[in-house]
């Protein structure tokens, strides 16, 4: 069985958006539904320059996962 590495970081189940596990509700969409599995991460500083950003609807500054299971 492989062990995942989260950081100590869950992400938001709608928008991707990774917080630390302390949060209780996301900062960008207000969701309350958290996965600690996970996977990838992408760094965004400037979403309205980022074509990456656009392509995944990032509109938020942030930390957000590839992939949420």
């Amino acid at each position: 069985m492989s062990r995942r590495v989260t950081f100590g970081l869950k992400a938001c189940v709608k928008c991707k958006r990774l917080v630390e596990e302390k949060e209780k509700v996301c900062p960008v969409c207000g969701s309350t539904s958290f996965s600690k599995e996970w996977s990838g991460m992408i760094i965004v500083y400037k979403p309205e320059e980022s074509q990456l950003a656009k392509m995944l609807n990032i509109t938020k500054p942030g930390r957000y996962a590839i992939k949420v299971i």
